[in-house]
């Protein structure tokens, strides 16, 4: 991911495209016009090209060169708004360093710098791509010499989306959830709370960690009571957001002239046959290699989400 700061000074969190996708799609846009420039000169050579002299032939094939891995990739690049169909197949966009799409002028400096450098370059010859190469990999935004030239960088725009995470009570707090007073978790706590959870296993542990226990204080000023001793911090602020989610869920059942949600149960668990009283107790001392219990609403180290409190996609 890459900060890009517009010109309006907004800083936008981007996916940068990685050095495999960009690869592949070169070689899908160079594989493209490689077959147009030979079936392009076999066609010529057909019309009766053939028995033309060798200086026109060298015009012939310097002109269909320019057209070829030139003018069609600016022009390709300038309708599109930054994307080839090498970058079409991968999911990929040109865009300006401030975030906004390319214009002709962009399009035309990646375009020479490519032509002449990188594909393989005219001054570097075989080696341009590999130095266009080993430049993208020492560059922090991933650019090769054409993108440093033009005020350029390549976006990720297609990107695999993520199973959607659902807050589900964990048994051994459902007994307590019902007695909290959710007043003061307004929408905004509740979407921080979330999008921690969700992302908590790609977060460093001194980040995870101190960022826990900052969610896990401001959550227990604005609740109460407090969770049992020994609750793990990601147990309690699971916990808070599946009983919000209940509540709600009930509120809008019963709203709608419908039976509201069973008794003791939460969405996410089996459906009870007849109820369901609650969950086996409360959490029992740290494990091996904890220093202390977890105090009431503590962080502690994360548990990574088991099969009750991630579910795929609804």
């Amino acid at each position: 991911m890459s900060d890009v700061v517009t010109g309006e000074a907004v800083a936008l969190d981007l996916r940068l495209a990685q050095l495999p996708s960009r690869l592949t799609a070169a070689v899908l846009d160079l594989a493209v016009m490689a077959a147009a420039y030979g079936v392009i000169l076999v066609i010529m050579f057909q019309a009766g090209l053939s028995g033309a002299d060798d200086a026109l032939l060298g015009g012939v094939a310097v002109s269909l060169l320019v057209l070829v891995f030139l003018v069609y990739p600016v022009a390709m690049e300038t309708l599109t708004r930054g994307r080839s169909l090498g970058k079409m197949a991968l999911g990929l966009r040109v865009v300006r360093d401030d975030g906004g799409p390319i214009t002709f002028r962009q399009a035309l400096v990646r375009g020479l710098v490519g032509l002449a450098l990188e594909r393989p370059g005219i001054f570097l010859g075989t080696i341009g791509p590999a130095v266009g190469m080993v430049v993208a990999m020492f560059s922090s935004r991933g650019k090769r010499l054409g993108d440093m030239a033009a005020g350029t960088v390549v976006l990720q725009e297609r990107v695999p989306t993520r199973p959607l995470w659902t807050p589900v009570m964990p048994p051994p707090l459902a007994a307590w959830a019902p007695t909290l007073d959710l007043a003061g978790f307004d929408d905004a706590l509740a979407l921080s709370v979330r999008q921690f959870l969700d992302r908590a296993g790609e977060l460093v542990p001194m980040a995870r960690e101190a960022l826990a226990a900052e969610l896990v204080d401001e959550v227990r000023s604005r609740t109460t009571p407090d969770p049992p001793p020994g609750t793990p911090g990601w147990a309690y602020l699971t916990a808070i957001l599946a009983e919000r989610r209940r509540r709600e869920e009930d509120r809008a059942l019963r709203a709608a002239g419908r039976p509201g949600l069973p008794p003791g149960w939460y969405p996410g668990w089996p459906m009870p046959s007849g109820g369901y009283a609650g969950g086996p107790g409360p959490y029992g001392a740290p494990g091996p290699g904890q220093a202390a219990p977890y105090g009431a609403g503590q962080p502690g180290p994360y548990v990574p989400p088991s099969l009750y409190d991630r579910q795929p996609p609804r």
